[in-house]
């Protein structure tokens, strides 16, 4: 982090600012303040428990007719974290900033300047407290649902995986009343479990990769064997409801007019190539992808943070056994250094909290360490074994027709992504980025990103990794990634940033 003059409003510092309330954050937070640092806890969400424990408003929790724990898994431990939380609050060690969002950060020296706004309305906050310092910094801001075009992917009816998932934990709302569920990995499972238990009808459950790929890595499947017995959870829904689930299958076509009404399938090779005479097309007005996770690393980027690439072919950040960063004052944990899952990000967390206390001099316990480290450990396996087996298929971008939009924001096109690589010799991501426009929408690239470099990666002539589904290095990804500003923000919190006449009047 580079050396900068801290401004005259500068308050005194936390000693942790951790960013993010999921698995990883809660718990980073939680075990940080039990070690009796100062914490301040920072999440858009206006409760915790993140994407994972997502859950009915808890200020109404009579409006709902089923408990908030229903569809969860782990339920238990994230209501003990909660508790936890709340004795922290309660003993002025933790401060929760509930339905705030970073949107930029800044190296002063030996601290951090994190620059907050709020996430709806209007920010009640003077612009002086908008600034969180803190001496140390966790990162741990989780991924969202990696996306994939096909033709007829921006109709309604079309969702992440993750975002029909939500509805159903946070709102106990059906997306759909006839579903396909698509995509890779075990994800996919518990989605189309939980429409069924929901009353939805599943049509199919296709999976682009055969199961028998888990057979090639068979000892890190067994490395989390809590995941084995949800998988027969899953199955057993599978049964009761009929659902069919089919490998080797993808969604190539999504139709309908004015929403979906209609969804072609087709069975692929193990590149993902489509087999002729193979499509079929089912009735559905529910599409549900997922293709796996992409880490936010906005903040880390912004920072300067060393990254790298990870089996899935997503970029996270480079960290020490410590979960040390690149940068001495921030440590990373959970999604963000790796997809693995919302245990292993747990045991991230926890082992965050204690090295950033072990840091700043407060003696943690040496066997509660090694435990948490070596829970990491499998969880690593069994995430390697999980990419290995369930990889975005190579040959994806052939299920793609001229007019399909690749970026859905500036409606850009495979034909003007492919023209700019072809005619202008766009190079790279950002260059295709700054000529056709992919990825300059609000998103900012966020949906589209992922695919636009595996893209130009295949338009370049680099080498096709059947694993990732295209080589993309990280500074491609960085390219994409790297933003000033974090998150869309007011006019105002950008002039705060710059010193004002003492003649003008504060806000």
């Amino acid at each position: 982090m580079a050396e900068r003059i801290p401004p005259t409003s500068e308050a005194a510092p936390a000693d942790v600012a951790v960013v993010g309330a999921g698995p990883a954050g809660l718990s980073a937070a939680v075990v940080a303040a039990e070690h009796g640092l100062h914490v301040v806890l920072i999440d858009a969400g206006r409760q915790t428990g993140g994407q994972y424990w997502r859950h009915p408003d808890e200020r109404h929790r009579d409006a709902f007719a089923a408990p908030e724990s229903t569809g969860h898994h782990h339920w238990r431990h994230y209501t003990d974290l909660r508790d936890r939380l709340s004795a922290a609050v309660a003993s002025g060690r933790l401060r929760h900033l509930a339905g705030r969002q970073v949107w930029r950060t800044d190296g002063y020296g030996d601290r951090v300047a994190l620059r907050t706004s709020a996430v709806t309305g209007t920010d009640t906050l003077p612009h002086a407290e908008r600034t969180t310092w803190a001496r140390r910094l966790v990162i741990a801001t989780g991924a969202y649902d990696r996306q994939l075009p096909v033709p007829g992917w921006t109709l309604p009816g079309v969702m992440a995986a993750g975002g029909v998932q939500a509805m159903l934990k946070a709102n106990q709302v059906r997306a759909g009343r006839r579903a396909v569920v698509a995509g890779t990995g075990p994800f996919l499972l518990s989605v189309a479990a939980g429409l069924a238990q929901a009353g939805v009808e599943v049509v199919e459950v296709v999976d682009a990769n055969a199961l028998t790929r888990w057979a090639e890595t068979p000892l890190r499947a067994l490395q989390e064997p809590g995941k084995l017995w949800e998988g027969v959870g899953y199955a057993a829904t599978f049964l009761r409801h009929r659902v069919p689930f089919r490998t080797r299958t993808v969604v190539s076509a999504v139709r309908g007019t004015g929403r979906v009404s209609e969804v072609e399938l087709s069975r692929v090779d193990g590149e993902g190539r489509i087999r002729p005479g193979s499509s079929r097309t089912v009735a559905a007005d529910l599409v549900a992808f997922g293709w796996g996770f992409t880490p936010q690393l906005e903040l880390a980027v912004g920072l300067g943070l060393r990254t790298r690439i990870d089996v899935d072919g997503s970029l996270v950040i480079d960290v020490d056994d410590d979960l040390r960063a690149s940068d001495p004052l921030v440590f990373a944990a959970g999604e963000v250094t790796g997809i693995g899952g919302a245990i292993a990000s747990c045991a991230e967390g926890e082992l965050a909290g204690s090295a950033v206390a072990r840091d700043l001099g407060v003696p943690t316990d040496a066997r509660t360490t090694a435990r948490h480290r070596r829970r990491l450990q499998r969880g690593r396996r069994f995430a390697i074994g999980m990419h290995r087996a369930s990889p975005v298929p190579a040959a994806w971008d052939q299920w793609l027709t001229p007019e399909t939009h690749i970026c859905r924001c500036e409606e850009v096109t495979a034909a003007e992504v492919t023209d700019a690589v072809d005619a202008l010799r766009a190079d790279d991501a950002r260059d295709v980025r700054v000529t056709a426009r992919p990825g300059m929408g609000l998103c900012q690239g966020r949906v589209c990103g992922f695919a636009l470099s595996k893209l130009v990666a295949t338009g370049t002539g680099r080498d096709v990794d059947a694993g990732t589904g295209g080589d993309v290095d990280a500074a491609a990804l960085e390219s994409l990634t790297n933003r000033q500003v974090g998150v869309p923000v007011s006019l105002g919190d950008l002039a705060s940033l710059v010193p004002h006449h003492p003649n003008q009047e504060e806000s």
